[in-house]
């Protein structure tokens, strides 16, 4: 796990840093739809998981970008990006009605990041264990397929004094409107390392993430 230390003096988000984590502490929470019509074709095609597929082009775009690897060491009272941030999935067992947590490793290689993420769900499904472990993992984010609901919003509540910068993104099942598949995804951050534009910009770069991958396969 490797980190730099933002200089918080020289920070380009410095002023709204400070505001957001001490006079106004909260987290910024958006839900937008995203045309996933090509991927569920291409998954199709290609014999492969929409959920695994759609999975790797959320962490793509979770690394493509400072903003979204951001993270905050409370015992030193450090603000710090992290090299890369992984996904952390969920599997949901239908005996319990349980879920148990998924450690999987980013890889911008598509076929290895594919091949671990599909192992650690089947090594999941042998546990009911809700084996959180967020203290031995502190750069990865949440990212977790509500399978049984096609929402229009989701806001996600963590209390104000706790700086969790990290992402917090769920997505829905997607459905046909106007002929296109649509899909919810709803993208949570905290508001002193990101503003409207920046999760704003996480839908738009999915959706260039999503047409370039459909179209390249």
């Amino acid at each position: 796990m490797g980190y730099r230390v933002i200089d918080r003096e020289n920070y380009y988000r410095k002023d709204v840093f400070r505001h957001f984590s001490e006079d106004c502490k909260c987290s910024v929470s958006m839900t937008a739809r995203v045309d996933v019509t090509d991927l569920a074709e291409c998954s199709r095609r290609t014999g492969t998981k929409f959920y695994l597929n759609f999975l790797y082009l959320l962490a793509k775009v979770m690394n493509s970008r400072e903003d979204y690897r951001m993270g905050y060491l409370w015992q030193t009272d450090e603000l710090v990006c992290y090299d890369v941030v992984h996904p952390t999935q969920y599997v949901f067992h239908d005996d319990t009605e349980t879920c148990t947590p998924v450690y999987t490793e980013y890889s911008e290689d598509y076929e290895t990041f594919y091949s671990n993420a599909l192992r650690d769900l089947e090594e999941a499904k042998k546990t009911r264990a809700y084996a959180l472990d967020a203290a031995n993992h502190p750069n990865w984010f949440d990212a977790s397929y509500i399978s049984w609901l096609s929402y229009d919003s989701l806001h996600v509540e963590l209390p104000d004094g706790y700086l969790h910068l990290a992402p917090i993104v769920n997505w829905g099942r997607y459905r046909e409107e106007n002929g296109r598949l649509v899909m919810p995804v709803s993208v949570r951050l905290n508001h002193a390392v990101a503003d409207g534009y920046l999760i704003a910009n996480v839908f738009r770069l999915l959706q260039r993430e999503i047409d370039a991958f459909a179209g390249s396969r």
